[in-house]
């Protein structure tokens, strides 16, 4: 065997990998795999590593991030993520995983991370370990990794027919944002919401977007809130249409979304995402999914249940 550096020329044998071992619950695409594993400038090519047998094939990897790139926007500089570790199940037991890990450990020590999260990264995958890898939790726990808690994703199904209301509120309006509305809701964001949605929704519009994944709450004329909305004409795969394979017809992504702490306690929460599943709904979307929440009483006022569920784990340094 033998650990190579992170090449984006194995991309065809680390998704064939992937799908073998994970396929039938998470099927990776290529297009997504390239997005969140090679050009997020967050991966850390030092700690990410591919291992192939004598055949040089891959039979292993482990993608890891921190943040690298240079952001006025508040972010945590101390933490590391390990964004994916796979080995194939006919070469397991044999100190592959081991060796992967403590790779990134040491690296990570060397300079200066204080933490580490399993999954949660930028253009993530998970926000944890997924349920079904029972075998994955028990080997992160013994090497030290602790249990912080539960995360679902949640799903909705609308028949052809089904149609959805937008919400009628006295002084409220819920739009599609227009590109002439950017400063105006990053200003939005900055003052409400400074940190992960504010740094995401930068990257939205340097990848090209144009304002149509989010619905924007106004009253008076005043962004209060909003709601992020993907589908398959998105720029950027977010991690709540990644497993889109999986349903028949067209998928969309509900969240994040967020209301103004002094405007809180009033329905507009439950209000703006009314908004944007009727949105999606006008795009013809039939299945929509919301990732990586804890909201499950919140979101089923809305007919969501939960679909998935992680485990998340961090490991301070």
């Amino acid at each position: 065997m033998h650990y190579l550096p992170w090449d984006e020329a194995r991309l065809d044998q680390l998704v064939a990998l992937w799908n073998q071992e994970l396929g039938a619950h998470y099927p990776m695409r290529t297009e997504l795999f390239r997005q969140n594993s090679f050009l997020d400038v967050n991966v850390s090519y030092e700690c990410s590593r591919m291992v192939v047998d004598e055949a040089n094939r891959v039979i292993g990897f482990m993608v890891v991030k921190y943040m690298k790139e240079k952001t006025e926007v508040s972010m945590r500089d101390d933490l590391g993520w390990i964004q994916a570790i796979i080995v194939d199940s006919a070469y397991r037991n044999r100190g592959i995983g081991t060796q992967l890990l403590n790779h990134t450990e040491a690296h990570f020590k060397q300079i200066g991370l204080k933490e580490i999260l399993l999954g949660r990264d930028m253009y993530h995958y998970f926000p944890g370990i997924p349920s079904e890898l029972a075998e994955t939790v028990d080997w992160f726990e013994k090497r030290g990794y602790q249990h912080q808690g539960t995360e679902v994703d949640l799903s909705k199904s609308f028949t052809d027919s089904e149609t959805v209301q937008m919400p009628t509120i006295p002084n409220l309006e819920f739009s599609i944002l227009q590109e002439a509305e950017k400063e105006d809701f990053l200003q939005f964001l900055h003052h409400c919401f400074p940190g992960r949605w504010e740094h995401e929704a930068i990257h939205y519009f340097q990848k090209g977007g144009t304002g149509r994944e989010f619905v924007v709450e106004k009253e008076n004329g005043q962004i209060i809130g909003f709601c992020r909305i993907n589908d398959a004409e998105s720029p950027i795969i977010m991690g709540n249409i990644n497993w889109t394979p999986l349903f028949p017809g067209k998928v969309g992504g509900i969240g994040p979304l967020g209301v103004d702490a002094k405007k809180r306690k009033s329905g507009y929460g439950i209000a703006v995402v009314q908004a944007g599943i009727a949105f999606l709904r006008a795009r013809g979307v039939n299945q929509m999914v919301i990732d990586w929440t804890g909201l499950v009483d919140f979101y089923r006022k809305l007919g969501f249940d939960v679909w998935k569920s992680y485990q998340s784990y961090k490991k301070e340094m």
